[in-house]
């Protein structure tokens, strides 16, 4: 029996709600598979937290984390709280310290989930981003000079590391070839005349030792279009931090909205606890109304069993997923649908252990 430590981290709004239903969806795989059990720990950490204690995590936080299989979080954000003390406090601290240097988002358009472009076939929206998860532009640097004064100025450095640049691009080239797609390199170098040549000439220098993996190169404006006019183009795709940041949302509109978006932060080493979370907001609004949709918890737990190396119950997970879209009955608001965010994840429970039951 393999008994996974999972430390959870519910986080400020919706976030409780919907992790619970993620691990809900956990349990159901462990209850089918006896030899798979997690073991959660929970910590209260967030913005609300912050307004208690005037800190995002205890300061010991990091220490708590290191001995995790995984990390689960909810969601972050809370009115009063500046969004860059939620960020830099808890999420970037996190990232940072157990070395998540990759961060992969999955854009694609399963069955049932509504996409806004005309014509486009469902298979044709079929993307995985591999976003460089550690420094680029949200590395921290730079400088406030001045403030507050006539002459004040700002100073944000993107950093770009030769070991951290060509990680990533080669973490993204061994996954177009395992999966036996190509590779897109989205950068700016037409503009950004240090960092992003660099970035391509290491993108170069990395191809010429994989000849058997397709590439192209875009410009990210370029590439921003291309998403919308022609996304099937796009299979495995790496970029920095910001790139990745904001099309990867344009990515999450196009196969469903917000809703259906997970996030994993990983260690690909593993000598740290990699982290897994559904990348919406915290909607203070709805929270404890049972509006959330809980959608894309559960496809990030559909990611924390991949990583873990249950990939066939996180495929089950997402054909579970899929199911439900199908059907149309059990839908949460947002998805025109009239049922809670605990009858959403009721369901799901109940399409996997259907699944299941075709499979044995």
């Amino acid at each position: 029996m393999s008994i996974y430590k999972i430390a959870v981290i519910p986080g400020d709004g919706i976030g409780p709600e919907v992790l619970q239903e993620g691990i809900k969806v956990l349990n159901k795989m462990a209850e089918l598979d006896a030899s798979l059990q997690f073991e959660y720990t929970y910590f209260p950490w967030g913005c609300e937290y912050y307004t208690e204690h005037g800190v995002m995590m205890d300061e010991d936080g990091i220490e708590k984390l290191k001995n995790f299989d995984a990390i689960y979080l909810g969601a972050v954000g809370y009115p009063g709280v500046p969004d860059h003390i939620s960020l830099w406090d808890l999420l970037l601290k996190i990232r940072k310290s157990f070395n998540q240097y990759i961060n992969i988002r999955p854009i694609k358009l399963i069955k049932g989930a509504a996409c806004p472009l005309k014509d486009v076939k469902r298979e044709e929206v079929d993307m995985l981003f591999i976003r460089e998860n550690s420094e680029g532009e949200y590395a921290g640097a730079g400088d406030w000079l001045y403030k507050g004064q006539e002459n004040e100025v700002v100073l944000q450095t993107g950093v770009f590391s030769r070991k951290g640049t060509e990680r990533v691009i080669r973490y993204a080239f061994e996954t177009a070839k395992r999966h036996g797609k190509s590779l897109t390199s989205i950068s700016k170098g037409n503009a950004l005349n240090y960092s992003m040549v660099f970035w391509d000439q290491i993108f170069a220098e990395v191809s010429k030792e994989y000849p058997d993996v397709k590439t192209a190169s875009y410009l990210v404006d370029a590439a921003a279009m291309l998403m919308i006019t022609d996304p099937k183009r796009f299979e495995v795709v790496v970029t920095s931090n910001l790139f990745g940041d904001i099309l990867t949302d344009l990515g999450a509109a196009l196969a469903g909205g917000i809703g259906l978006a997970a996030g994993a932060n990983i260690n690909p080493e593993k000598t740290c606890p990699s982290m897994f979370e559904p990348i919406h907001g915290s909607a203070p609004d709805i929270a404890g109304k049972g509006l959330a949709n809980p959608l894309a918890a559960i496809w990030s737990a559909s990611q924390l069993l991949d990583f873990l190396g249950y990939e066939h119950y996180g495929k089950l997970l997402l054909e579970a997923i899929e199911g439900l879209l199908v059907d149309g009955k059990v839908l949460t608001p947002d998805m025109k649908g009239t049922a809670t965010t605990s009858e959403v994840g009721d369901r799901i429970t109940e399409v996997i252990e259907s699944l299941a039951l075709k499979l044995a």
